[in-house]
């Protein structure tokens, strides 16, 4: 994973806002809520297809909010779920652990955006 890449880019999520705080937490609010739905269909177990699609819906919604590092490791999820040959059910549960790490460092970065917007209504950048 390309530490390089922002958990939030919080100037991303601003200009997709247009500045309206109001709209921002909306967003933060609904990426919530995707994220919980999609994360239960990633489960190794699952035909590698369900799992695959979780992560490209879940991708979507990261760019979407400015979750930069959590797109690419979806994207290195959908991938490997749409391989010719998927991976071994151990191999996803590695992957999809690792998308599940990224989402606790970036929920935990959500958070912090989400208080700044409550709290002083401007986001400060990453």
């Amino acid at each position: 994973m390309s530490s390089s890449l922002a958990l939030l880019d919080r100037a991303h999520l601003n200009a997709m806002t247009g500045g309206d705080k109001e709209l921002a937490l909306e967003v933060i609010d609904i990426f919530r809520e995707q994220t919980s739905l999609w994360m239960r269909l990633m489960d190794p177990k699952a035909e590698p297809k369900q799992w695959a699609d979780a992560a490209h819906t879940l991708k979507g919604s990261c760019l979407s909010l400015g979750a930069l590092r959590l797109a690419s490791v979806c994207e290195r999820a959908e991938k490997a779920g749409r391989a010719e040959t998927p991976p071994s059910v151990t191999a996803a549960a590695v992957l999809l652990g690792e998308v599940r790490d990224c989402l606790t460092e970036t929920m935990e970065e959500v958070a912090k955006a989400a208080h700044e917007l409550a709290g002083r209504g401007a986001l400060r950048a990453s």
